[in-house]
């Protein structure tokens, strides 16, 4: 018994939940925002209008700058939003645009007057506004809706088409908690939007009668007897006496939350306002998505004549934006014709040209030879010229070939690495180079003789102009002086890894001339001459 019934509790669960599910896809949504900069007291006003909208609106929508209304009708029809409610301002006053979706129509309204929840609440004695009211959608209620023409009939259908229907015969009067009043103006074309909250009292009883049933037990120390109790109106004054009528007074078909709200019994229904309030002028009436033509206008009238003349314009553009998609199309076709054209004569040209080759189905590993473009030579310009045109040069164009390069000079491989040494060390290895460019091995020296009558280099470098080596040729580079000890006149000049400076060299500090400092000079000792 236990599993069948776990297993009925499953079904049942399910079936309510897919039930829940159709319910709610099946009544209107709406999305409340605005477009552009509003201020703080209509975005309050969105909030307010939000909250009369509960519980098939999005409370917590937010809206970014870089939306735009694209955004938000792509994102209405998986959510099964219906119905925009859009807020905007401009320096003289705010409109507000009510959109069915997805095809329209919009209808364009001028907001006159409002006022937010905040103010309306601060002007009542006594107000009821609880968190259970807005578990469950409010009922509509159009007054003065009649026979004023057809955007007062459209207005109508907008507005009952915003909220959930309602079947009078399965309806349950406990989740009819608020009210949403609108009202149109005759004279001045105007529509109020009023928001109030429903308590439903009985009748027929005094108010001390009602604090008792209320568990409230009134104040009876002015009393003589209990009679007075049970009298309606006993001891209070007009002001503080109940005004109820016929025009709200009414029996009810099923019993209400409250005490004393029996079935079959007279009870009154109250209404308190909580807000917020708006007073709207319609201005237009549009087709789709404000991209439509205007159906109705409520401060232009135009004639027929020009009404077809709008609309044959707006026919035209349609036509020829209709041409222009067209035509882009042809050509983006076009196009892709030809590069596919394209495509096939260049490969049928290579493969024309690797058939007079005789070998169509090898590889073609480049040219090669005398028939490369990177071994002909400057001066072959002219005859490359002719063979892939096909006619005679210019006598001017090409000038730069006349001297000719031979083509063996030209050195393939990769380009030479320089050894980054220090200064002494290239400067000591700078005659160790091969005519190619390359430099040997580090340790490769060219012998030169040491000669006693060499001068010694130093701050006078003008002997260097008369001292000559017979044994040197011409164009050679005299080899530097060796740093031998045993050599007079020769001292040690910046070889790799040497302490003792070059000529025009600051010298190092040494562990002798630490002791001076950084701010000192260094002791500097002038060796005598022998």
């Amino acid at each position: 018994m236990g599993k069948d019934r776990t297993k009925n509790q499953k079904k049942l669960k399910a079936t309510a939940k897919h039930n829940a599910e159709e319910t709610y896809t099946a009544v209107p949504h709406s999305f409340v925002f605005h477009r552009g900069q509003v201020g703080k007291n209509v975005q309050q006003l969105i909030l307010d209008l939000r909250r009369a909208m509960e519980p098939f609106t999005a409370t917590s929508l937010k809206v970014r700058k870089k939306n735009t209304l694209k955004d938000f009708i792509a994102v209405a029809g998986p959510l099964g939003v219906t119905h925009f409610l859009i807020f905007s301002k401009t320096t003289e006053n705010v409109n507000f645009k009510f959109v069915r979706l997805p095809r329209g129509p919009t209808l364009n309204f001028k907001v006159t007057e409002y006022s937010l929840v905040k103010d309306v609440v601060s002007s009542l004695k006594k107000h009821r506004m609880h968190e259970q009211q807005f578990t469950h959608p409010p009922l509509l209620v159009l007054n003065n809706f009649g026979n004023q023409g057809m955007q007062v009939k459209l207005m109508a259908t907008m507005f009952q088409n915003m909220f959930p229907s309602i079947n009078v015969h399965k309806v349950n009067l406990n989740t009819i908690r608020r009210c949403i009043l609108i009202n149109y103006n005759d004279d001045t074309e105007t529509l109020d939007f009023r928001h109030f909250s429903v308590k439903v009292v009985p009748v027929g009883m005094s108010k001390g009668m009602k604090k008792l049933l209320q568990e409230r037990f009134p104040n009876m120390s002015r009393w003589e007897d209990i009679s007075e109790l049970l009298v309606k109106g006993a001891n209070l004054s007009e002001s503080e006496a109940e005004q109820d009528g016929d025009h709200n007074i009414t029996e009810l078909p099923q019993a209400y939350a409250g005490r004393g709200n029996m079935k079959s019994q007279q009870s009154a229904v109250r209404l308190t306002e909580i807000g917020p309030r708006i007073k709207l002028q319609l201005v237009k009436i549009e087709e789709g998505l404000s991209d439509g033509k205007v159906l109705y206008h409520n401060f232009i009238k135009k004639t027929e004549e020009e009404i077809k003349a709008m609309l044959e314009r707006k026919e035209n553009k349609l036509r020829e934006k209709h041409e222009r998609k067209k035509k882009q199309e042809a050509d983006v076709e076009r196009k892709t014709q030809q590069k596919e054209a394209h495509k096939k004569r260049s490969l049928a040209g290579i493969k024309r040209k690797q058939g007079e080759d005789g070998d169509s189905d090898a590889e073609d590993p480049g040219l090669s030879g005398e028939n490369d473009p990177a071994n002909i030579p400057e001066d072959d310009d002219a005859e490359y010229y002719r063979q892939e045109v096909g006619e005679e040069p210019d006598k001017d164009l090409f000038l730069h070939g006349s001297k000719r390069r031979p083509s063996h000079t030209q050195k393939s491989g990769p380009p030479n690495k320089k050894f980054k040494g220090s200064r002494g060390f290239r400067e000591e290895n700078r005659d160790a180079r091969s005519p190619g460019g390359q430099t040997k091995h580090p340790k490769f020296k060219p012998p030169f003789r040491k000669d006693k009558t060499s001068p010694k280099p130093g701050k006078n470098m003008k002997g260097m102009k008369h001292f000559k080596n017979p044994e040197w040729k011409k164009g050679q580079r005299s080899p530097r002086p060796s740093g031998n000890k045993n050599s007079k006149g020769f001292k040690k000049t910046g070889s790799f890894g040497s302490k003792i400076p070059r000529p025009g060299q600051k010298p190092q500090m040494g562990s002798r001339h630490k002791m001076a400092g950084r701010t000192g000079k260094p002791n500097t000792h002038k060796k005598k001459r022998q």
